[in-house]
């Protein structure tokens, strides 16, 4: 999950890449460093542990480092710990390669014991540097070109990379090769540029190209040449991004998460109107057709983390709407459990970034098997969308705080248009539920900016938990399913223990853990539903919890047992996750500045999980 950053070009490169690398930072933030050439000159390196602001300071913000070819790197440790000498750029013992890596390279104590054989020495825990030794050691073998070199170490290497390498030779270009770890490359007149994501480099150039898997790019000033993996040239598309250039930004807003969850409205709506045309849904974009919509027999949904509570939540909708049997699969345990597909099912794959690692190999290992695969993804030409048979594209723009709000919120969009036009076709609702559903979806937006009026009270309350230590939150239904990115939300930036349960499994062991004033949260926007969570929340308040309810207004009878309540407004009860997910990313956010934490940046966690 490290940022890499490169650029060639005609301005100084070190401020670029710092630049960059702050966009980057949500990818890895334990070390940091810079590895700069001028000219002819010996390329400079320098790296420094910790947040990126230090290694800004320790290049005064990067006027020490002079030259105008760099590359860069922001890290989210995997082999070895945080600290200088792991932190990239590594380099060969000469320095005649130095480069930058993302990725995980499985076979690297092989291909290190080959290395020590032949006489190179080794300063860090690292597999990158492992990797930017074995290309040294074929360039210098078959003295070739940096693609030469670069070729013959993919094919020895077995993992994830995206690999950004300069070589002492070709001292204004950088070369790149590319498997399975996201990399873009920019072109701006005079300029080329690298990076893992797009908004690293939005703020210089729109246009970029999408490197595949297995393929190499040589970066020169104003060309960039890509390459297979026998070394013969290849045509990419240049395509322009749209996004806009404020998204990547905090708008003045303290932190990204905030400013993202404000944004959700928005992201909503444009979801909404890019497939519902004249009152009606139109996946004709997506690529499904009524044919192949009423040919499907069964749904697998695959996720990871935010992305798999959406599954939770679109499995309930589905199969209420539907009627076809839905599973929901954490991608991580899909991939390695020779799962039982039926050749007429669907397998739904959800990534914001459409390079999440283990669900992408669970794409794969669905083409495999021959079942037909559909994306829902928020990143053009990611590689997720790239190998989906069908790929329907979220609009939330740019998502730059680790923890997800808008693109869990755009996901929750997708799903419900997939459910809704599917039930239609297949004569599973009427023409005035369709529309009805429709109208609700429509109305989806402004109830969230109601929600967020009246964040004030959220953030009084969420402030006197900022020295709890446990956390439940309980939910039956569509609420089980909310309750579970509530609570991820409030672990994962806040540091509380917090966890989601069923309502209806709490006397099954759970309910031991309640002791005197710890909080319990309980979700309750379904009627059928509502009176069974009451009395589960009475029967935690008998045991000392302090109570809160999040449900629909009209239920004001919660105020009688829970000791706060936020109220969402009314919707249809298949889309209320919509909205009881606002008030929860605000307590979680709320409580997490409470408490002095960096919200953006928590602990250990890094965006884009693109390795295992």
């Amino acid at each position: 999950m490290c940022g890499i950053l490169g650029y060639t070009g005609e301005q100084q490169a070190a401020p670029i890449l710092l630049s960059g690398l702050e966009k980057l930072e949500y990818r890895g933030y334990d070390s940091a460093g810079l590895a700069v050439r001028d000219n002819e000159k010996p390329v400079e390196i320098i790296k420094a542990r910790g947040r990126l602001r230090v290694l800004a300071e320790k290049t005064n913000d990067g006027s020490t480092l002079k030259g105008t070819c760099g590359i860069g790197h922001t890290r989210w440790a995997t082999h070895g710990e945080p600290s200088v000498e792991n932190a990239h750029p590594h380099c060969s013992d000469d320095r005649n390669v130095v480069g930058v890596h993302n990725g995980i390279i499985e076979n690297y104590q092989e291909l290190k014991d080959k290395l020590l054989r032949k006489g190179y020495q080794f300063y860090s825990s690292t597999d990158t540097e492992v990797a930017i030794k074995l290309i040294d050691y074929y360039y210098k073998k078959y003295i070739g070109t940096p693609v030469d070199a670069l070729n013959h170490a993919m094919i020895r290497i077995r993992g994830s990379y995206a690999l950004a390498v300069m070589f002492k030779e070709y001292p204004e270009e950088i070369y790149v090769a590319r498997k399975d770890s996201p990399m873009i490359i920019g072109v701006n007149e005079q300029e080329s540029y690298l990076a893992s994501d797009v908004p690293a480099i939005l703020k210089y150039t729109r246009n970029v190209y999408y490197i595949g898997n297995l393929e190499i790019g040589r970066l020169q000033k104003d060309k960039v040449t890509f390459y297979n993996l026998d070394g013969d040239e290849i045509e990419k598309e240049l395509v322009e991004v749209k996004w806009d250039t404020e998204a990547a930004e905090k708008a003045g807003y303290e932190h990204f998460m905030m400013k993202e969850i404000h944004e959700q409205p928005k992201a909503v709506r444009d979801t909404l109107h890019s497939v519902i045309k004249d009152d009606a849904i139109d996946l004709s974009g997506v690529g499904l057709t009524e044919e192949e919509i009423k040919s499907v027999s069964q749904i697998y949904i695959v996720a990871c983390g935010s992305a798999y509570h959406v599954g939770v939540a679109a499995q309930y909708i589905f199969e209420e709407l539907t009627r076809i049997p839905v599973r929901v699969e954490l991608a991580s345990e899909f991939r390695y459990r020779n799962p039982i597909l039926d050749p007429n099912g669907l397998v739904m794959i959800i990534s914001q970034s459409g390079e999440t690692a283990d669900s992408l190999a669970a794409l794969r290992e669905a083409k495999k098997k021959g079942i037909q695969t559909l994306a829902i993804v928020n990143v053009v030409g990611s590689s997720i969308a790239r190998e989906a048979d069908k790929v329907f594209y979220t609009l939330a723009g740019p998502e730059i705080s680790v923890a997800t709000t808008k693109a869990y919120s755009t996901q929750l969009i997708a799903t419900y248009c997939m459910a809704v036009q599917m039930a239609y076709v297949r004569e599973m609702i009427n023409i005035e539920r369709y529309q009805n559903l429709i109208s609700e979806m429509l109305k989806l937006p402004d109830k969230i900016e109601k929600i967020l009026y009246d964040k004030e009270r959220i953030q009084w309350f969420a402030a006197k938990q900022a020295n709890a230590h446990d956390i439940f939150f309980i939910g039956r239904g569509l609420d089980y399913a909310i309750s579970l990115e509530g609570s991820l939300k409030m672990k994962e930036i806040s540091y509380i223990h917090s966890e989601a349960y069923a309502a209806g499994e709490l006397k099954h062991g759970t309910i031991s853990l309640l002791e005197e004033g710890t909080l319990v949260i309980g979700v309750l926007t379904q009627n059928d539903l509502y009176e069974k969570t009451l009395s589960n929340m009475v029967e935690c308040k008998s045991r000392g919890a302090y109570l809160c309810g999040v449900t629909s207004y009209g239920n004001y009878n919660m105020e009688d047992t829970a000791d706060f309540v936020t109220y969402i407004p009314k919707t249809d009860p298949l889309f209320v996750t919509s909205l009881a997910v606002i008030p929860l990313q605000l307590m979680g956010y709320y409580v997490s500045v409470a408490k002095g934490l960096d919200v953006d940046k928590p602990r250990n966690l890094a965006k884009s999980v693109t390795v295992e």
